[in-house]
Parts: structure tokens; C-alpha cells; sequence
């Protein structure tokens, strides 16, 4: 299982919110570039980015700090918020990400999904699916769907997408363990590559999610800005 550090952008800054809410926000940094390069040197192996700005507005605000990450590291760098057309997709590409994550326009329409993947390929298209009571939110978690998760995620990689990045919202930024039910659910139900994301906090956290069978990684965010986890720890 690979570890996926997380930075989530907003105006330029590092920041975290708490449960996706905008008026909840902790600002970690003023230097993205900066804490990639620390998460690739404690041992990521892929980073995590969000553009918070572009989910709530779907406007790319942050591509300048994308591509001074992308050009500070090694690890592989993929990118989600806002893309919710090809052109978003191609200028993520463009700033040096090696994967777009799609969310709200995946639950609007698989055949965006399907178009990104034969224009990109699959391994380069991610969808991100967030849910809380087994329900997707779109829009920067401000709209709550009628889709379940599990059958959003089915149709999603019927449609092309390589990757599913799975998030429980009810978890994320709470520091509660990650929903280790539906994480399976997704897994038995999947075979794509899935991604765990929310609430992941300690080390027995990540080894739980390890143990099962096929999950190709997980997301950690808040517990390594807050000291709970060094990524280092995790390879021992």
C-alpha cells in the first residue's frame, strides 16, 4: 500500500479544513513547494494535492503553486478540485501532475470520465468520490447527491477511471480512524486501483488499512501537520 501525504491548497497557502468547511480553516504554510519536498524526504510515495479553491469555485486559482510543487519533487504529483473539463485536465497535466482527480463532474456525468480516460488513459484519470451516510457530496462538499457511493464508484471505473480515491467526510480533518467499513465495501466491490482517504491518524490506523487485501493506498493529511504521524515511522 502506498502512502499519499496530503496538501490542500487554498489561495496560494497550505491549509486543512475541518470536515471540508471553507469558514474552518487552519493555514499550515505560505510555501507548497516546501512541504512537498518534506513529504517526499520522510518517505511519501506519491503526493496528494487539492485545489480547494478550484472545488468550490471551479476556477483553477492555484496552478502557479502546482507547478512549483510538481517542480520541487520527484514522487509522482496528482491534482484534484475543479476539473470539470478537458482543458482543466490538460492544464493540470501541463503543470507537471501525473494524475487529475475528478469529483463533482464524475457524479454529474460518467461520460466526462470516459472522455478524460481515452484522452489521457485511465492510469492518468482518478475519480473522487466523497460521501458522508453513504451518500456522495459534490461541490466542495456543499451538495449532498442522490448517488451512493458504491454505485458511483462502480459506474466510475466502468466508465475508464484507473483510480477511485474514496473519502469519508464525516472522518476527514476529525482525527476519528478512517471508515474502515465502507473502505471495504468499495474494495469487494472494485477492481481498480482504490484509494482510502479521511480520519487516518495513527499508525495502526494506516497498518489496519494495509492489511486489507488489494487497497493500493491511503491519503493522510491533518494527523501529519499536527504531529500525529511522521511518515518515516510508517516504513519501520
Amino acid at each position: 500500500m502506498i502512502l499519499l501525504p496530503a496538501i490542500d491548497l487554498m489561495s496560494g497557502e497550505v491549509v486543512r479544513l475541518r470536515q471540508g468547511k471553507a469558514d474552518q480553516k487552519t493555514v499550515y504554510s505560505r510555501d507548497p513547494a516546501a512541504f512537498a519536498r518534506r513529504w517526499e524526504a520522510e518517505g511519501g510515495d506519491y503526493l496528494h494535492v487539492v485545489d480547494l479553491d478550484a472545488a468550490f469555485s471551479g476556477e483553477q486559482r492555484n496552478l502557479d503553486a502546482v507547478r512549483a510543487i510538481c517542480a520541487a519533487v520527484r514522487f509522482p504529483v496528482e491534482l484534484g478540485g475543479g476539473i470539470r473539463t478537458l482543458d482543466a485536465a490538460r492544464r493540470a497535466i501541463e503543470a507537471g501532475v501525473s494524475r487529475v482527480i475528478v469529483g463533482t463532474r464524475a457524479a454529474e456525468s460518467l461520460a466526462f470520465v470516459t472522455e478524460l480516460a481515452l484522452e489521457l488513459g485511465s492510469a492518468r484519470v482518478a475519480v473522487g468520490i466523497d460521501a458522508k451516510n453513504g451518500l456522495v457530496s459534490v461541490k466542495g462538499w456543499t451538495e449532498e447527491s442522490t448517488l451512493t457511493a458504491l454505485d458511483l464508484a462502480r459506474r466510475a471505473e466502468q466508465a475508464g477511471a484507473g483510480t477511485i480515491i474514496y473519502t469519508d467526510i464525516a472522518t476527514d480533518g476529525m482525527k476519528a480512524g478512517p471508515n474502515f467499513a465502507e473502505t471495504e465495501k468499495m474494495l469487494g466491490a472494485l477492481g481498480c486501483q482504490l484509494i482510502a482517504s479521511g480520519g487516518v491518524t495513527t499508525v495502526a490506523d494506516v497498518r489496519r488499512l494495509g492489511k486489507m487485501p488489494g487497497l493500493y493506498g491511503c491519503i493522510i493529511g491533518k494527523a501529519l501537520y499536527d504531529g500525529d504521524l511522521n511518515l518515516g515511522d510508517l516504513r519501520n
